[in-house]
């Protein structure tokens, strides 16, 4: 009832049975005949043999249903996936008109961060990890090297060979150029 289990009398198996249930009522009552039965609370513990809970789709399951919905409802024509142009292979080709996709280009050089760090704490950020360690354990005249760079450029090739000259590294510092 109402998405829920009960489990009544066992005299009542397989008789056809009236069920009282009220408006505000969370118990049930069954009629049989003359004789009224109940109360009866909603069943729980464990699932019944033959009832089963479906478990709820995960997010990616859903996702997925979804892109597949939306896979059946597109239509394209056989020539887009055959690659012929004009050619049809069939009297029942649907012909669809092919949309353009709108296309904006990346007014920034440097959209990924790749060529220039953003800001001075992020190109400190990058020193420490050319230098595999803390910017706190540098010398003195170190540290004033690299707030220098830091405040003359952010350039990351720049402030890499800067460093590279600065303090001798293993030649691996030269892929380590991170945003």
């Amino acid at each position: 009832m109402e998405g829920a289990f009960y489990e009544v009398d066992a005299d009542l198996a397989g008789e056809t049975v009236t069920l009282w249930w009220g408006l505000f009522d969370h118990e049930l009552f069954v009629a049989f005949g003359d004789r009224r039965f109940g109360p009866y609370a909603p069943s729980g513990g464990p699932i019944p043999l033959h009832r089963y809970r479906r478990p709820p789709k995960p997010p990616v399951q859903r996702r997925a249903g979804r892109i597949d919905d939306l896979a059946a409802r597109l239509a394209l024509p056989r020539t887009a996936l055959s690659g012929a142009s004009g050619v049809a292979t069939g009297p029942s080709v649907a012909t669809a008109t092919v949309l353009a996709f709108p296309s904006q280009p990346f007014l920034d050089p440097d959209p990924y961060c790749q060529l220039a760090y953003a800001d001075r704490l992020d190109a400190l950020r990058g020193v420490s990890a050319l230098l595999r360690r803390p910017l706190a354990r540098l010398a003195e005249d170190d540290l004033a090297f690299v707030n220098a760079l830091v405040d003359r450029t952010r350039d990351t090739a720049d402030i890499a060979a800067a460093v590279r000259s600065r303090f001798s590294r293993p030649p691996d510092i030269e892929k380590d150029t991170p945003c």
